[in-house]
């Protein structure tokens, strides 16, 4: 809701998804959907129709080459690639299919019959309980929108490139699409009122190094053309005719976030030490080869987490065991001799539908997903286990399985790596024979036995998002429920602290990689608990870095021990918050 102060400005809030302030005139886009009205084709030829869409899918496939070609060479290749996916979408047989089976048995118009097919499809992929892909269903409607425009005899124009002077765009949403078409010397800002950080125009944006809040919802109705608005992206505040108090204030913002900057630039090669000699090793998450360079230049110690799912995801084919070998290589080779730890393949029965015929699930989270996918399609997981082996001799190499739920599974994978190993053997392929072993404990099963797992692994990786959800039988992206996602409820410590301290007995180190390590105010509570390994996005390393290098950890040890003899979530999270702030002011000051 809109706060309105005396004198006369409001202030909106949202989601910050990239940093910056600026302040300048809003201009609100008028993004009406194209909603096909239906209608039968009645004496017409189905053929007709089928002919048209096929047409239009061979038109809009032209436009996204454009769209992909002109960011490709105004940002490069990596940002390019996210248009890889709206390709896909042209080429989906399911999709296809469907629209022409409502054209064939419906006897509708092609523009219906595709309406029809995608919504379905982005209305099923919305509701899936992981933040990347339901965002996926952005893509769909981007997609489509481009089809349906084309079939009506539509330009598929966004309004973005109409913009005659430097502005902050105001929208309900903004597709990869228009992002990739926004001029940074025209749209200073953008405010929509849906997406996440999670979404392709978050990460966009991101990269552009555009400020942008999302989520606004309802409140962006209160922003209109020709306002003066200025835009807060660390904390997600968009205050509409600000005074001169605020202007002032959040000129003494900016000079901070630049003054802090600076500061972290100078601990760049500096250990993630505490002040009282207390050595943490800190490491980075990455989803992708192309981001190593992000690793080498925020300072981590290797990676902490290769989400290897996503060479597999939004492509019409499985990743060969080249392909594979080439990107675990590359990361590996990059930052060596720092570690790298590879996660195999986590991606659930649902989000392989291309690739690997399975029946719908009721709860995919809780179904036929990582590990318990892979060692049922066991030549996909030889693939993968091949070629990480063979990138092994490039540097410092672990290999991680996920969603480790009991020994069974874990020995069961291990089965299946010494086979790989075998066969690499026979075919004179080199590989590296002490290649470390972890599992994610992600499970409340797998932490309440980490005991008798920590006799067969030389890691733990503690994946917090999914422990909490599990633990506290708690859906986040739900609504009605997000408040009861706590990670600083009694419970999820205390799993937390018992797998520190099996792996301890066991002369193993327990890290953890999830959103947990990445917030500030938990950093001091998990090295107390015992984690000597944290791994976050390659941005918060700085942030992270330097607040361990704040703090003791004798104060550290004193906040775990409140926190394991406390009842409530809320008192954890406010003692927890006051040693971070206590520790390093200057990353709180001015924030919400």
């Amino acid at each position: 809701m809109p706060s309105k102060r005396k004198n006369g400005e409001k202030m909106l809030r949202g989601i910050p998804v990239s940093q910056g302030v600026i302040r300048s005139r809003a201009v609100v886009l008028d993004r009406t959907r194209i909603d096909p009205a239906k209608w039968g084709i009645l004496e017409s030829d189905p053929a007709g129709e089928e002919d048209r869409l096929q047409a239009s899918l061979v038109e809009t496939r032209r436009q996204i080459l454009a769209v992909q070609e002109r960011l490709r060479e105004a940002m490069g290749v990596k940002e390019a690639q996210i248009f890889d996916a709206h390709l896909l979408v042209l080429e989906d047989p399911m999709l296809i299919e469907e629209a022409t089976r409502f054209i064939r048995e419906d006897l509708v118009t092609a523009e219906f019959a595709f309406h029809e097919a995608s919504e379905k499809y982005a209305e099923a992929l919305s509701k899936v309980d992981d933040a990347y892909l339901s965002e996926r269903a952005a893509d769909i409607r981007d997609v489509a929108q481009r089809v349906l425009a084309d079939l009506m005899g539509q330009a598929p124009c966004t309004g973005l490139t109409d913009l005659t002077e430097p502005c902050v765009v105001v929208a309900h949403d903004l597709t990869p699409s228009d992002t990739a078409m926004m001029d940074p010397a025209m749209v200073l800002g953008f405010v929509t009122e849906v997406g996440s950080r999670t979404s392709h125009t978050a990460i966009l944006a991101r990269s552009l190094r555009i400020p942008a809040v999302l989520g606004l919802d309802k409140a962006i109705s209160e922003l209109h053309t020709g306002e003066s608005v200025l835009l807060d992206g660390f904390n997600g505040f968009v205050v509409i005719d600000p005074s001169e108090q605020t202007l002032f204030e959040y000129g003494q913002l900016v000079d901070r976030q630049t003054s802090i900057e600076e500061s972290l630039e100078v601990i760049h090669d500096d250990a993630a030490e505490t002040r009282d000699g207390h050595r943490i090793i800190l490491s980075a998450n990455i989803e992708r080869a192309a981001d190593v360079e992000g690793v080498l230049q925020c300072g981590a110690t290797g990676v902490g987490l290769f989400r290897t799912e996503f060479l597999f995801i939004n492509r019409s084919d499985l990743p060969g065991e080249e392909e594979q070998f080439a990107a675990y290589c590359k990361v590996t080779e990059s930052l060596a001799p720092d570690p790298v730890i590879i996660r195999t393949l986590d991606l659930g029965g649902d989000k392989l539908l291309s690739h690997v015929n399975v029946a719908a699930e009721m709860n995919p989270f809780l179904g036929w997903r990582a590990i318990r996918l892979c060692l049922q399609e066991k030549d996909l997981f030889r693939t993968q286990l091949r070629a990480i082996l063979r990138a092994s001799v490039f540097g410092n190499l672990k290999i991680m399985y996920p969603m480790i739920s009991g020994v069974e599974e874990l020995e069961a994978a291990n089965v299946l790596l010494d086979e790989c190993r075998e066969q690499l053997r026979d075919e004179g392929v080199a590989f590296a024979e002490d290649v470390e072993i972890g599992i994610m404990i992600e499970t409340p099963s797998a932490a309440m036995i980490a005991d008798s797992l920590a006799k067969r692994v030389k890691f733990f990786s503690i994946g917090s998002n999914d422990l909490i959800q599990y633990a506290l039988a708690v859906d986040r992206l739900n609504e009605k429920i997000a408040h009861l996602y706590e990670p600083t409820h009694p419970g999820i410590l205390r799993l937390i602290k018992a797998t520190v301290d099996a792996g301890q007995a066991h002369g193993i180190w327990t890290g953890i990689c999830g959103e947990m390590a990445g917030d500030l105010a938990a950093v001091p509570l998990l090295l107390g608990l015992g984690v000597s390994e944290l791994s976050v996005t390659p941005s918060m390393v700085p942030r992270v870095k330097m607040l361990i290098r704040s703090i003791e950890m004798s104060e550290a040890r004193k906040l775990a021990e409140f926190a394991l003899n406390s009842d409530s979530p809320k008192e954890i999270l406010a003692r927890a918050e006051a040693l971070a702030k206590a520790a390093v002011p200057s990353f709180f000051e001015g924030t919400a």
